[in-house]
């Protein structure tokens, strides 16, 4: 915070309270000239006025408001820049990557700093890291069809993974349905843990300088006919003569990188599932421009345990038959 807003704001908030305290003595102060509890002589719609006093228990618990307010805004950060002689922030601000918040957190303990966050941080993985230990010891298959170990995985996927995939795993434009048993990598256990471990980073790249908008016509009509859309049959013959330039990941029949052992994740073109969109405007633009999709690492930031039972719950959207 610049200095010009730290001193507008000290500026704003300290009147208010030597003002309320002002106005506190201003009404606790007798300017009647009569004795408290006497008339003092004006009467409406015969009812009398009596000069009474502000009731105590009123008086008492503004004075202390006021006493809490001093001492709140002296003991932690808010009064501008003044950080509070408590050392207390309810977080590290500033952070922009992971190894800064690690940074961060040894900084503050060094310096004595008490940072609310980073002690509930401490405390959670005090009480529950055991229990993720104890669960990451058993075989993912096992906890997929555990009622315990898949109540912890759904909480932990809520958490981490529903802003993409959607609280219910079904996706959305651009992110897998989770429930399908449709895998760009694999669906198995080890493929999704890889998957959720080391995160995935998509490169299908865009065509349209080799193809041309003629050629970029052509293969959308191919790729649509593999599905068994109905297309122009002379744009999807020519557009398969093209088709080279995408079997090496797609491999030669459309059918993906599963289907064929590879490591790309390049989607099976069959099966009508489609990430980005099935229209012929969308294949057009994924032909054009190409598609980039990144699925984040969750080793550093959850760590091996956590990655584990979320493996188990992931895999049992997709497999609810125990295949064990």
């Amino acid at each position: 915070m610049s200095s010009f807003w730290s001193a507008w704001i000290i500026v704003l908030t300290l009147p208010v309270l030597i003002g309320c305290f002002i106005l506190l003595r201003w009404n606790l102060t007798n300017y009647v000239g009569v004795a408290e509890d006497e008339t003092t002589g004006h009467i409406v719609d015969g009812l009398e006025e009596i000069n009474n006093p502000l009731p105590k228990w009123w008086t008492y618990m503004f004075y202390a408001t006021l006493i809490w307010s001093v001492f709140y805004l002296a003991a932690y950060p808010g009064l501008g820049n003044w950080p509070g002689f408590l050392n207390w922030t309810s977080s590290n601000q500033g952070i922009k990557n992971l190894a800064e918040s690690r940074a961060a957190v040894e900084q503050a303990k060094a310096d004595g700093k008490y940072v609310q966050l980073d002690v509930e941080n401490q405390t959670a993985e005090e009480i529950y890291g055991p229990v993720f230990q104890q669960f990451a010891q058993r075989d993912v298959l096992d906890l997929a069809y555990d009622p315990a170990a898949l109540k912890i995985g759904q909480r932990l996927y809520l958490q981490n993974c529903a802003v993409c995939h959607g609280s219910d795993a079904r996706g959305q434009r651009g992110y897998p349905n989770l429930t399908d048993d449709d895998w760009l990598y694999g669906g198995t256990t080890d493929k999704i843990k890889e998957t959720l471990l080391y995160g995935r980073r998509a490169a299908m790249p865009g065509w349209q300088a080799a193809l041309g908008d003629q050629g970029i016509k052509e293969m959308t009509a191919y790729v649509l006919s593999l599905s068994g859309r109905a297309v122009n049959d002379k744009d999807a013959t020519a557009g398969k003569a093209k088709f080279g330039m995408c079997a090496a990941c797609h491999g030669a029949d459309g059918k993906g990188s599963v289907a064929h052992n590879l490591p790309f994740g390049a989607p099976n073109l069959t099966d009508n599932i489609w990430l980005y969109g099935g229209s012929a405007g969308a294949i057009e633009q994924t032909l054009i421009n190409g598609r980039y999709g990144v699925m984040p690492a969750f080793q550093d930031t959850l760590g091996k345990d956590k990655v584990h039972i979320i493996t188990a719950y992931v895999y049992r959207l997709s497999n609810p038959e125990d295949k064990r």
